[in-house]
């Protein structure tokens, strides 16, 4: 079975979602599907096919949140030092194309969110980032070309 690293919150938040979605989406939708089941015809019923669709994709997250909790392989960056990229690391970077900083900190692939700042450990970024130094710099294609990043900065917890 394939583990999947990941942060504590990470897993978490993953858990959180599987409760939800057991314990309100999957009652709500079968009340959905048994009021459509009440209007009659099936064949054309439009509630009932969009409600059996919504109740396919929930059962489908359901398993796919449960085949990832149960291979989670959690890991804590507070526990981690070093003076390299790895997993867990916060890492201040210099786009030395902007001038500008940006930080991220490397995660695990179900819990990445470029929004919030946590990149995939598979992402083309993070695999340029790991095992790298404070100081180094790390060139990543991008589709307006390479994009090139200073490391200023790496911290774990």
């Amino acid at each position: 079975m394939q583990k999947f690293p990941m942060t504590a919150a990470g897993l978490m938040a993953l858990e959180d979602e599987l409760r939800m979605l057991k314990a309100q989406e999957r009652p709500a939708i079968i009340r959905a599907i048994a009021e459509a089941r009440a209007h009659g015809d099936l064949s054309e019923n439009a509630e009932y096919h969009a409600a059996r669709e919504r109740q396919s994709f929930i059962e489908g997250r359901i398993a796919e949140l449960e085949e990832i909790t149960s291979a989670a392989e959690v890991i804590d960056p507070a526990a981690l030092s070093g003076d390299t990229v790895m997993f867990g690391a916060f890492i201040l970077l210099l786009d030395e194309d902007t001038e500008k900083e940006v930080s991220y900190q490397i995660v695990g692939m179900h819990e990445a969110d470029v929004k919030r700042a946590r990149l995939s450990i598979t992402s083309p970024l993070a695999k340029a980032l790991i095992a790298k130094r404070v100081g180094e710099t790390v060139s990543v294609p991008a589709p307006s070309g390479d994009r090139t990043y200073e490391i200023l900065k790496i911290t774990y917890g």
